[in-house]
């Protein structure tokens, strides 16, 4: 007997891991008996889309809604709610797979839930493969390996964990790839800012975040060079004051990371108070909506964590 099909997705604003884990997912679970499509919450974004043609892997098709289509749904690289589908209330999650926090979540009933303190979710799928004795296939390898190049920024990140190297180095193994040169080609590629709109920039990787009450939009792009980044600054600056204005967030913060010294410049806008405690919780000032944040790469390790804290 077929069991009734189910969909598998990561959050909106999808990034490589997010779109890479629900693929992954999907093939495992069909392996083992399941009747899953993996599915997507948004278009790629520039490095996604170099690595869907570095592999020759086709993307998966787009929904922002499944009540209609499907009863039930797994959950991969996320679970808070505002990070997932707009109808996520009516439908029911069996299975969830993550590496962040876990917040603003509740089920009716049990389901499989593996949530691990590593830097990608793709890496505790791995493991799960490992577990289930399903061999990996190179191309899915290739994109796996990916992710995990993405989320810890090529092991360079505060997240990354003894299990992401391993995972790295056995599924660049069987990509065949050599993981350093591509992942910094990977990388860079991700760092083409020029061809997208302020707005779409402050889009691309972003999460809502409900902290003790307040309303908390944390975006980040990665670049090669901050102050040339900056040069939009204005422009970067009326998109997030029109979309505080239009969502009620009472923090916005843009995360301008260099992949290449590991620093960041957070632009930052919102009430008094928020702002008050951004500078506190991250040890810095904001002057002219903007604050030096050396070090910081990770918004889920360095960023998160603390406001959530002080907030």
């Amino acid at each position: 007997m077929t069991k009734e099909k189910e969909l598998v997705f990561g959050h909106k604003n999808p990034d490589t891991d997010a779109v890479v884990a629900a693929i992954s997912y999907s093939y495992l679970q069909n392996k083992l008996g399941f009747n899953t499509e993996a599915v997507a919450l948004g278009e790629p974004n520039e490095e996604t889309k170099y690595v869907f043609d570095k592999f020759d892997a086709k993307y998966p098709r787009v929904i922002s809604a499944a009540n209609g289509e499907v009863k039930s749904v797994m959950l991969v690289d996320h679970n808070e709610k505002q990070q997932s589908l707009d109808d996520i209330d009516d439908l029911t999650v069996t299975h969830v797979v993550d590496h962040h926090r876990i917040a603003n979540f509740e089920t009716a009933n049990p389901l499989f839930y593996r949530a691990q303190p590593v830097g990608c979710t793709s890496t505790i799928l791995w493991e799960m493969y490992a577990e289930e004795d399903v061999e990996v296939p190179s191309e899915l390898a290739g994109l796996m390996a990916s992710a995990i190049i993405s989320d810890t920024l090529l092991l360079k990140s505060p997240t990354t964990t003894d299990e992401d190297k391993a995972a790295l180095k056995s599924l660049a193994e069987t990509a065949g790839i050599d993981y350093e040169s591509y992942g910094l080609d990977m990388l860079k590629a991700g760092t083409n800012l020029d061809s997208k709109s302020t707005k779409e920039l402050i889009d691309m990787d972003a999460k809502s975040f409900d902290m003790n009450g307040n309303s908390v939009r944390i975006a980040q792009v990665n670049t090669v060079d901050i102050a040339d980044t900056l040069k939009r600054e204005s422009e970067f600056t009326a998109d997030i004051k029109a979309e505080n204005e239009k969502e009620g967030y009472n923090l916005f913060i843009l995360l301008i990371t260099n992949i290449l010294t590991s620093d960041t410049k957070g632009l930052v806008l919102g009430d008094e108070n928020a702002i008050s405690t951004f500078e506190k919780s991250l040890n810095t000032k904001v002057e002219d909506n903007k604050a030096s944040l050396p070090g910081v790469v990770s918004r889920k390790k360095q960023v998160v964590p603390p406001l959530n804290e002080n907030f």
